[in-house]
């Protein structure tokens, strides 16, 4: 096999491929808020423009400010970066969002959340874990995502592990994942492959 090529992209959706609605655009076709826009999240701490704010880019003033809660949500929030990735990986499992999964995965996995966790949310099973924290957040994102609202016992087990400002947080998080998903999930928005990883299935797997 020759490693000194990219792998292709991964398809958005589980049709036949179709070609990305809102690819990154040439540098040359930029306005100049959307220059400005750019160059503004290459300096910050995702270096590049990639996923959903390609498709954002066409507007600016949008993305720059998504741009500014997600980095809040990924790299400040005062919840685990373990606790963080694992309910990215279940928003984008929900929603079906090839990019999210596949940059998401390998973090979660990274951070310590066990492989048989992430194959679970992969096949579309619950992922039991030994974990009280884990069990609290999935018990809480899997409730908030199905039935828009949480019961109180999955609402007190969270308030008890994160408190108030981590609840907060955690509901932020994923209807922000869930909102840049679905922008991606209409721009058709390919993933990267990710060594050791598969991209997701169509339901049932």
């Amino acid at each position: 096999m020759n490693t000194n090529h990219p792998a292709a992209p991964v398809s958005q959706g589980f049709s036949t491929p179709a070609p990305d609605r809102l690819p990154m655009l040439p540098a040359e076709a930029m306005s100049a808020a959307q220059r400005e826009a750019a160059d503004a999240l290459i300096a910050g701490p995702r270096k590049a423009v990639f996923g959903p704010f390609i498709p954002l880019l066409r507007s600016p003033a949008l993305m720059a400010r998504v741009g500014q809660v997600g980095e809040y949500l990924r790299f400040d929030s005062m919840l685990d970066v373990r606790i963080r990735e694992l309910a990215m990986c279940l928003v984008a499992r929900h929603v079906s969002n090839q990019f999210e999964w596949l940059m998401h995965a390998p973090l979660a996995l990274k951070a310590g959340v066990p492989q048989a966790s992430l194959e679970a949310i992969a096949e579309g099973r619950y992922p039991h874990s030994t974990a009280p924290d884990e069990a609290a957040m999935v018990d809480f994102v899997t409730e908030l995502l199905q039935h828009h609202g949480v019961s109180d016992s999955s609402y007190a087990a969270a308030l008890a592990l994160f408190g108030e400002q981590g609840v907060v947080e955690l509901t932020t998080l994923v209807g922000y994942f869930a909102m840049v998903c679905w922008v991606m999930n209409v721009a058709r928005t390919p993933g990267q492959p990710q060594p050791g990883f598969s991209a997701l299935a169509a339901f049932p797997a």
